[in-house]
């Protein structure tokens, strides 16, 4: 196996050599193993052992054995106690999540302090197996098929091409000493019955059931490529990105033979789970939306917005004094007295400074507000109703700033002007207020 782990690195991991690698190493037989190969090989190594603290003292057992074996090899070893069942209460996450989330968590930070390049853990073919089998169970897609990567960021797996009795035959010939973890021998976990009942029949039933699953997983990778790259393509006809939004044309969206798969794919990253309300959002009414922990999905007349979930304090308002030439929160506004005027614009208005009373106000709209329109000869409208002739879509609302002197509006920012405070044949003093 030695000659073969060997090959195997030069032909897929050739970037390691001579690159200072961090084995995460539990003291089971796997991690064990991993240790022993690169010991035979020319590799500068460090050791690193989470105690879990979820197994009594086999735990602590479980410890001194990795550190022993360190010191009896001179290898620099890095120990770690974590409280995992307080952490999976404090986050209501289950226990393996937690002690997947604080050992990575950790693994990062050594890489960082200890100038480490890689973290190597020992995950092998039976592994890679069992998680297809896990994935399969819950109904994944099929990114949940092409298995445990070799490569995540910094994180390395270099021995998913061997099976579980290639590294147990290696560990014996070679007299390498291990810790049995007992909770291994338990059916309590998912992972452990399918372990334990199911992989033994399918290699029962097809001796190279390993090798064929190796090759159709290899299959389910390529056809992965492909749907990204289709992915890809499509997402630049029917999206456009707009700072942190993201606009999608329903129009040409519903074109697509096979939309919803597309939604997926594009909307997976930003942890939505809700895909039966996603997918009727293309066909609900505007004003519509769906939320992920983080981001929001808004139907709108022909689009889907996506958007980081800003959620508005309707009462965030920023004074603005009279000799204040510029303001940069929540806009960027700038204030300067001009001689005469030229074109308004909806960046840019030109008022009289003797109507206004300072301190001047930015702050959001509220439902009842009301404006004169410039050029409207003194006729009140609502602000909302502006909003809906200007086709504004919700995000659009939300992130509306009036600007005000006392309780009157002088400008809806980027929309119109107030009457009240236009320049007449009187005015005296010009104010200029640009939206950079």
């Amino acid at each position: 196996m030695l000659q073969k782990f060997q090959n195997h690195l030069l032909h897929n991991f050739q970037f390691l050599s001579g690159k200072k690698i961090l084995l995460a190493t539990s003291g089971g037989k796997d991690s064990m193993v991993m240790v022993h190969l690169f010991q035979q090989l020319d590799y500068k190594l460090g050791i690193a052992h989470c105690n879990f603290q979820l197994r009594g003292m086999e735990s602590f057992e479980d410890q001194n054995f990795v550190q022993e074996y360190a010191a009896a090899n001179d290898i620099p070893v890095f120990i770690t106690q974590f409280d995992t069942k307080a952490f999976a209460e404090d986050y209501k996450v289950s226990t393996q999540v937690a002690a997947r989330e604080l050992r990575y968590n950790w693994f990062y930070e050594l890489l960082e302090t200890e100038k480490f390049d890689y973290i190597l853990t020992a995950h092998h073919a039976d592994d890679n197996l069992e998680t297809f089998l896990i994935n399969l169970s819950r109904g994944t897609g099929l990114e949940g098929l092409t298995g445990i990567p070799e490569q995540n960021d910094r994180v390395i797996r270099p021995l998913l091409a061997f099976s579980q009795e290639e590294m147990e035959e290696y560990a014996i010939i070679n007299n390498i000493k291990w810790r049995e973890d007992s909770s291994n021998a338990s059916d309590k976990y998912l992972r452990n019955k399918i372990r334990h009942h199911l992989v033994p029949m399918l290699k029962e039933l097809n001796p190279n059931f390993l090798s064929s699953f190796h090759k159709t997983q290899a299959y389910l990778q390529e056809a992965q490529v492909m749907v990204e790259d289709a992915s890809i393509m499509i997402y630049q006809q029917v999206a456009k990105q707009e700072e942190d939004t993201i606009y999608f044309d329903l129009k040409k969206l519903k074109k697509l033979p096979n939309y919803k798969s597309y939604l997926h794919q594009w909307l997976k990253e930003f942890g939505f789970s809700a895909w039966d309300d996603i997918y009727d959002l293309v066909e609900s009414q505007s004003g519509k939306y769906v939320f992920s922990p983080e981001y929001r999905l808004l139907k709108d007349r022909d689009s889907l917005i996506l958007s980081p979930i800003n959620f508005v304090n309707e009462k965030e308002e920023y004074a603005i004094d009279e000799n204040q030439k510029e303001v940069n929160i929540p806009l960027n506004l700038t204030f300067c007295k001009v001689a005469d005027i030229s074109l308004t614009t909806n960046s840019a208005i030109f008022v009289d400074a003797d109507k206004l009373q300072f301190p001047l106000v930015l702050r959001h709209w509220n439902e009842g507000d009301s404006f004169q329109p410039f050029g409207m000869n003194g006729k009140s409208k609502k602000v909302s109703k502006l909003f809906k002739d200007e086709k504004l879509s919700l995000l659009e609302k939300e992130n509306s700033w009036l600007l005000c002197s006392n309780e009157d509006i002088v400008w809806i920012i980027g929309l119109r002007q107030d009457e009240r405070f236009r320049i007449e044949n009187t005015t005296k003093n010009i104010l200029k207020i640009q939206l950079e």
